[in-house]
């Protein structure tokens, strides 16, 4: 065991932990630190963080996951439909764990950001021996590294990690353990249902007493005492220690003091047994029952793992998944879709990038304010993301002239609240005045709007081929290519085509698989391995799940499952995209 805790250990420089180069940063200074919740002191904070959710007006959430998607093509790309970003989104949310989930629930009050950040390391596993299914995960190295070179410590997180159940888990867990209250501590027929101010003290004294005496108890069993002074205290201190287990004497005097007292025993039972079975859960929880807007960064993947690890497994459609998010959250933000309102910001995917350009463009200061104390030992970057998230939606909020407004408002009564940019699962959302479902956006100065229909993706073209040399090839081989189109790199070997004259696109496919009859260099290119699929196809994989490192082999298996079903419906309405050069041009980089 020694050993493997050595092997699991993270040892790293403490410029690593803390780099020079940002000692001056506010993220740094203590009055930004974020303070850490392990399993040992999850249940004080519980009710530390039940206060701010409730007295807060939002509330950011950030993940850090063991990985995220395998390779390039299988991360949401701008030319993805908000059904293909979504079993995307699915694929790593089943795949990969998360082990820390940031929370902070803030306030913005004029000029000033009012946070209460903390940051939860979980561990998944069956705390409580209940025979459930033991969890497996998928790990990427170079998320791991990034961790570990932030100081992350692996063995606090497997030995002192929060364990949690999702819902859908805690009902099968609930129909293999049965009811956990005794059968005895039956509640009494005739319970107090007014309490008076008597009543209420009575109840106060006695579980600050029952507090008090469960302190002292466990503090004794940690002390190594003399057989003969540890004989000595129980005798001394009376019937309550006295004896093998321990005791508490409580006086009564009425019937109703009973009944107070044995509610409240079953109550705090059922507490206690519910935060052992659900876990970190109670956070989440406490984040739907509040009803606050909830505001994330890329949150169609963000809420994957949400959905997966805390609610239940995820369904098979987009649709499915808004409708059973919704229930649980009310109104999800996305600052993503904020940040498209403000034309530089389209390109950028990046928050202290994002950060940095509103500072410079956009002069009105905004300050953070971190009112809770956190301990010298409790200072680390980890979960800082939640307070970036927490203040570019306050800066984006301010320069859009959206109110931020407390959950309570009618959203729908002006288009300035943030009514018109919740719970919007596309990644590519354009803006509030033009929101479509299928829409996709390739990002900035100029956007166009074309259907998938005129997508082709192209694949087997002779070595590495960078997509302007492979646009000049095809420019001469047909005349589908005479008019305007648009190339660009889905991955390595894969290439996306833009057709803008309707009808080209349907024209190509047509001549491709017709083996490139009557058109020489086409039918060249065929015999040394080019080959097309349409936008369908490329939905097929995902729906599949032919997750194949090259998206290239993944479409071939897609063409060689879709040979015997029959031929798919050309006049069927296809969804829309927006196209852009400029968010596309990263991907010839791949």
């Amino acid at each position: 065991m020694l050993l493997q805790r050595r092997l699991l250990c993270t040892q790293v420089p403490k410029r690593s932990i803390h780099p020079t180069h940002h000692q001056n940063s506010n993220l740094n200074n203590k009055k930004w630190a974020i303070k850490q919740v392990t399993k040992s002191n999850f249940a004080e904070t519980l009710e530390e963080i039940k206060t701010h959710i409730f007295n807060s007006d939002f509330i950011a959430v950030s993940l850090q996951k063991t990985g995220a998607f395998s390779s390039p093509w299988q991360k949401v790309l701008p030319f993805d439909t908000a059904e293909v970003a979504y079993l995307k989104a699915k694929y790593a949310a089943e795949r990969f764990q998360v082990l820390q989930f940031a929370v902070c629930p803030f306030s913005v009050k004029s000029s000033k950001i009012i946070a209460h950040p903390y940051n939860f390391h979980l561990f998944p596993r069956d705390e409580l021996k209940m025979g459930m299914p033991s969890y497996s995960f998928f790990c990427q190295s170079s998320y791991l590294t990034a961790m570990a070179q932030e100081g992350f410590d692996f063995n606090a997180c497997i030995y002192d990690g929060i364990s949690y159940l999702s819902r859908a888990q805690e009902l099968a867990a609930k129909d293999r353990t049965g009811n956990p209250l005794p059968r005895s501590y039956m509640k009494p027929s005739q319970s107090p249902t007014v309490y008076s101010v008597a009543d209420s003290m009575f109840v106060d004294r006695i579980k600050s007493r029952i507090k008090i005496w469960k302190r002292t108890c466990q503090d004794s069993e940690k002390k190594t005492e003399d057989d003969l002074i540890s004989t000595l205290r129980k005798i001394v201190s009376g019937g309550e220690v006295f004896g093998s287990r321990p005791s508490l004497s409580i006086d009564i005097c009425s019937e109703r003091q009973v009944q107070l007292i044995l509610e409240k025993e079953l109550q705090l039972m059922e507490e206690e047994h519910n935060m052992q079975v659900r876990g970190f859960r109670e956070v989440v929880d406490l984040i739907s029952t509040s009803q606050k807007p909830v505001v994330a960064h890329n949150a169609i993947n963000e809420f994957a793992f949400i959905h997966s690890k805390f609610i239940a497994p995820l369904p098979s459609t987009v649709d499915e998944f808004r409708s059973s998010l919704c229930s649980v959250f009310s109104h999800i933000v996305d600052v993503n879709h904020l940040m498209r309102e403000i034309g530089p910001l389209n390109k950028v995917n990046n928050l202290p990038a994002a950060i940095l350009y509103l500072k410079r463009r956009f002069t009105r200061p905004l300050h953070m304010e971190i009112p809770q104390h956190i301990d010298g030992d409790e200072v680390r970057v980890h979960g800082r993301d939640v307070l970036r998230i927490s203040e570019l939606f306050a800066k984006l909020c301010l320069i859009l002239r959206i109110v931020p407004e407390s959950p309570e408002a009618d959203y729908s009564t002006s288009s300035s609240t943030l009514e018109c940019y919740a719970n919007v699962f596309n990644p590519c959302f354009i803006s509030s005045s033009d929101l479509l479902d299928d829409d996709v956006n390739i990002s900035t100065e100029k956007t166009r709007r074309i259907s998938v229909a005129n997508l082709v993706f192209l694949w087997g073209f002779r070595g590495m081929m960078s997509a302007r040399k492979l646009k000049s090839l095809l420019k001469g081989s047909h005349e589908v290519f005479s008019g305007e189109i648009d190339v660009r790199l889905a991955d390595r070997n894969c290439a996306i085509v833009v057709f803008w004259a309707p009808g080209f696109a349907e024209r190509f496919l047509k001549v491709m698989n017709s083996g490139g009859t009557n058109c020489e260099p086409i039918k060249d290119m065929i015999s040394e391995g080019l080959r097309a699929a349409c936008y369908r196809t490329y939905k097929r994989v995902c729906e599949l799940s032919i997750w194949e490192p090259s998206l290239a082999d993944a479409l071939e298996k897609a063409l060689e499952e879709a040979s015997d079903l029959p031929e798919a419906n050309s006049e069927e309405e296809l969804p829309a995209i927006c196209w852009d050069n400029d968010e596309l041009t990263n991907l010839d980089d791949l």
